[in-house]
C-alpha cells in the first residue's frame, strides 16, 4: 500500500488545481469555462474512496471529503434558467392572469380613462385649469418640453442624456405602479385615487399642450410608448384592486388567506407590467424624441395597441385551463 505521505505528494498538484477550481466556481459559477472540472471531480471522489479504504488520518480523509461535497454543490446545483422562465412567463402565465382579472382590468381602465378624457376636454376648453393640479413652475416645463422649437421634445431638465432620460423614466414609471399596487392594501382607496389622480394629470396635460397649440409636438411624442405605458398603469391598478377585492369580499375564505391568494396574482401582474414599464421606457427615451417622421412614430404607436390587443386576448390560451 502507498504511504499517505507519498500519496500525498502525488495527487497535491491536483488538488491544488481543484481547489483553484472550486474557488471560480463559487465566486462566479462559471461552469462553461472550466471544461476539466467533471474530471477532476471524478478523480478526488477516486482518491476520497482510497483514502477511506487504505485507513489514511482522519484529517486527510475529511479535507477529501469537503472537497467532494463542494464539487458536488457545483458540478449538479439547480441552475435556473432565468430568461427562459422570463419568456415562458410572459408567454403565457401573465395574460392568462390578467384575463382572469378581466372585471378589475376594465374597473381601472373607467377609474384612469374617465377622469382623463373629462379632464382632457375641460382643460382644452379652459387652460387655467391645469394649475389646480399642476404648479406654475411645472407648466412651464411642460411648455419647454413640448414647444415645437425644442429639438428634444419630452427630455426632463433632470435627464441630460438618453441614458439619463431612460433612468428618469423608469424612477418615475415604477413609482406610480407601486403606488397603484400598494394603495390596494388600503380597502382599495389608494389604488382608486391614484388611477384617476393620473387620469386627470394625464389629461390635464393633454389638453393645456394641445389648447396651446402644442399638440402636434405632444401626440408625436408621447404616441410611441403610450400603449405600453398606459396599459402597464392599468396593469398595476388591477393587482391594487385584487388586494382590496381580498379584503373588501373574500368570501368563504378567511380574510388573510385570501389576501395571500390575490397577492400571488397580483405580484404575476406587477412583474408583468415592470416589463412592460421597463419597454416603454426604453422606446421614451431613445426613440420617442428622436428625429424620426412623425407619421413612422405615429404608425408605430398604432401597431403598439394593435399587438397589446391581440397578445392579452390570446397568448397563452393553448394551455389556458
Amino acid at each position: 500500500m502507498i504511504p499517505q505521505s507519498q500519496f500525498e505528494r502525488e495527487q497535491a498538484a491536483l488538488w491544488r488545481a481543484y481547489r483553484n477550481a472550486l474557488d471560480v466556481l463559487e465566486r462566479s459559477g462559471r461552469a462553461g469555462k472550466l471544461h476539466s472540472f467533471p474530471r477532476q471531480f471524478q478523480r478526488i471522489c477516486t482518491h476520497y474512496a482510497l483514502a477511506r479504504s487504505r485507513g489514511y488520518s482522519p484529517g486527510l480523509v475529511e479535507a477529501l471529503s469537503d472537497l467532494v461535497q463542494r464539487g458536488y454543490r457545483q458540478l449538479y446545483r439547480k441552475r435556473i434558467p432565468w430568461l427562459a422562465t422570463t419568456l415562458d412567463f410572459l408567454r403565457g402565465e401573465f395574460p392568462r392572469t390578467l384575463r382572469r382579472h378581466r372585471n378589475l382590468f376594465y374597473l381601472s381602465a373607467a377609474l384612469l380613462f374617465g377622469p382623463l378624457l373629462a379632464m382632457g376636454w375641460a382643460t382644452y376648453e379652459n387652460g387655467t385649469l391645469v394649475y389646480s393640479l399642476l404648479e406654475a413652475d411645472q407648466v412651464a416645463e411642460l411648455e419647454s418640453m413640448y414647444d415645437p422649437a425644442n429639438r428634444e421634445p419630452g427630455r426632463p431638465r433632470e435627464a441630460d442624456t438618453d441614458f439619463a432620460q431612460f433612468g428618469f423614466y423608469i424612477l418615475n414609471n415604477v413609482r406610480i405602479a407601486f403606488q397603484l399596487f400598494a394603495g390596494g392594501l388600503f380597502l382599495g382607496l389608494g389604488s382608486l385615487f391614484f388611477l384617476s389622480f393620473n387620469g386627470l394629470v394625464f389629461g390635464a396635460v393633454a389638453g393645456y399642450l394641445t389648447q396651446l397649440g402644442y399638440g402636434e409636438s405632444f401626440w408625436t411624442f408621447v404616441s410611441s410608448h403610450a400603449p405600453l405605458e398606459l396599459t402597464a398603469i392599468l396593469i398595476a391598478g388591477t393587482a391594487g384592486l385584487l388586494l382590496a377585492r381580498a379584503l373588501l369580499a373574500p368570501g368563504r375564505r378567511r380574510r388573510l388567506h385570501a389576501l395571500q391568494a390575490n397577492a400571488r396574482e397580483g405580484v404575476k401582474l406587477i412583474v408583468g407590467a415592470m416589463v412592460m414599464l421597463i419597454l416603454a421606457a426604453l422606446i421614451e427615451a431613445f426613440w420617442s424624441g428622436s428625429p424620426l417622421p412623425k407619421a413612422l412614430k405615429l404608425g408605430f404607436g398604432l401597431l403598439w395597441w394593435v399587438l397589446l390587443l391581440l397578445y392579452f386576448s390570446r397568448a397563452g390560451r393553448p394551455d389556458e385551463g
